[in-house]
């Protein structure tokens, strides 16, 4: 294993952002403390090497966090909401400032290109600003009342302590959509970033809002494994939890989240169905699919995982997909500009790898890619795929595109509705109207006419059904005060009301 040091990542100037003096070995309280589990190393999963040690946190450090910002969480919710609202603008104001720095830690930590980093921080600025409107925003209403002498109204409350569990595949950006609208609204949070990014996921967070003015204990940052995220559910002083990972931690973290009577907001795997109808513009079409299935390595929940195209046109589109598969370079996206990185880690790479040989043997053609090099997977393109194909019918987060035919449009319908999620779909084809038509039939989060199945904006709603979520939502103003307040019941009269007994 090759040795990188942080300087290699963050260059040596001590003012930096990420300065890893600040935080190495370090968890942050709203100050940079030592955790009582043991360091963790970050690798870098393009070489191998060490980019620095982070401080990870046990169930009892969750526990003290979840304390200190309980204490500190009324304070800040009685801070004007003008003073909030500045804190999360100097916070997108310091993402914009230091992109490039917090984009080289997305890309060395987490395998990603440099335009997909480019958006994370861009995107982790948006959301900022966006959190930065709802403090003013009127939160309540005005509700009829039975006796003319009251008012009676409802008003919307902190619910107190966030919990946001994040995952390693956008690390900023799925970590800060959660953590900005909750500061915002007037709670605590304490975030606990995968421990394979929690530099960009979860540090530079941490040094945003600590440069920005957040006062202290309001945003606790621990990473941890698995039985610091299970304390983090099941602390009292946490009344959300805003989960971000795989369908089968996310049942987990319900069931947990139940027992202990609060909300928790789950955001979960996908396997997206991109429909090519028989009019589409196949050259178009075979862009957009390969988007949609090989950005940043298909480890993307909403990444198409399949490809359902009409028979007329499907040799065309298979070939042209196939193309564009093998002319992808594929490679370390921190010294080469490339359009694919490494696969996270081996464990990863193992199941994408056993998906595509399972699938092959079970009689689908890999048409490109297949092999891999180190954590690097190609590409891959599999034909003559069937319902039950391994790599079509679960998720893979591999970036691996699976073609299966369909003759007529109900054919396309009840493929593309069967499946155990539900989260992003898109359909192609030249009259826009009739692929809506289609679309409306097939349940699912989002839905895109004309476009791939990625896409996620700062003011959208975001969510899926079925396995990809419990329904509920982050992004936009009415979402977040959704996901992140109570409603409370108030009236107000002159007089005490008077009662027969």
């Amino acid at each position: 294993m090759s040795t990188i040091t942080v300087d290699d990542v963050v260059g040596t100037a001590k003012a930096s952002l990420m300065n890893p003096a600040l935080w190495q070995g370090r968890i942050f309280t709203g100050a940079w403390d030592f955790g009582t589990a043991a360091d963790q190393t970050v690798l870098e999963p393009a070489t191998g090497g060490s980019l620095g040690t982070i401080g990870c946190g046990s169930a009892a450090d969750i526990d003290q966090a979840c304390t200190t910002a309980k204490a500190a969480q009324k304070a800040w919710a009685e801070t004007p909401f003008e003073e909030r609202a500045a804190v999360l603008r100097r916070a997108a104001a310091l993402f914009e400032e230091h992109a490039e720095e917090i984009g080289t830690w997305i890309i060395r930590e987490s395998g990603s290109v440099a335009a997909k980093a480019q958006l994370e921080t861009r995107q982790a600025a948006l959301e900022c600003y966006e959190a930065a409107a709802l403090p003013s925003r009127a939160q309540g209403e005005l509700l009829p009342a039975a006796n003319p002498s009251r008012i009676s109204f409802s008003r919307r409350t902190p619910v107190g302590v966030v919990g946001v569990i994040a995952p390693f595949n956008f690390p900023l950006l799925l970590a800060t959509r959660a953590v900005a609208p909750a500061l915002a609204l007037g709670n605590a949070v304490v975030l606990k970033p995968d421990t394979r990014t929690a530099v960009s996921g979860g540090v530079s967070i941490a040094r945003v809002f600590e440069e920005a003015g957040l006062p202290e204990g309001v945003l606790q940052m621990v990473p941890g494994d698995a039985e610091a995220g299970a304390a983090l559910v099941a602390n009292s002083a946490v009344r959300v939890v805003a989960f971000t990972g795989s369908t089968t931690a996310g049942r987990h973290v319900a069931a947990a989240a139940a027992r202990h009577l609060k909300r928790a907001h789950l955001e979960l795997g996908g396997n997206s169905a991109i429909i090519v109808l028989e009019d589409a513009d196949i050259d178009l079409a075979a862009s957009a699919g390969a988007w949609g299935s090989f950005l940043h390595q298909g480890q993307i929940c909403m990444a198409a995982g399949r490809h359902i195209v009409h028979e007329s046109v499907a040799d065309e589109y298979v070939a042209k997909l196939a193309e564009k598969a093998r002319n992808l370079p594929v490679g370390n996206p921190a010294t080469t500009e490339v359009a694919l990185g490494p696969i996270i880690d081996a464990k990863q790479l193992e199941n994408v790898h056993r998906l595509v040989q399972d699938s092959a043997a079970s009689g689908a053609t890999i048409v490109a890619g297949g092999n891999f090099e180190g954590l690097f997977y190609e590409p891959t393109v599999l034909d003559n795929v069937r319902p039950d194909t391994p790599a079509y019918c679960g998720e893979v987060f591999g970036p691996v595109a699976p073609v299966i035919r369909f003759s007529t449009v109900q054919e396309a319908v009840d493929l593309a509705k069967d499946s155990e999620y539900g989260l992003s779909l898109s359909v192609i084809g030249a009259d826009a109207m009739n692929a809506w038509d289609v679309a409306r039939q097939i349940p699912s989060g989002l839905v895109h006419i004309n476009d791939q199945t990625v896409a996620d904006e700062a003011h959208i709603p975001f969510g899926g059904v079925g396995n990809s979520g419990n329904g509920s939502r982050i992004g936009g103003a009415e979402a977040n005060i959704e996901s992140f307040t109570d409603i409370q019941w108030v009236t107000l009269q002159k007089d005490i009301a008077r009662y027969p007994f």
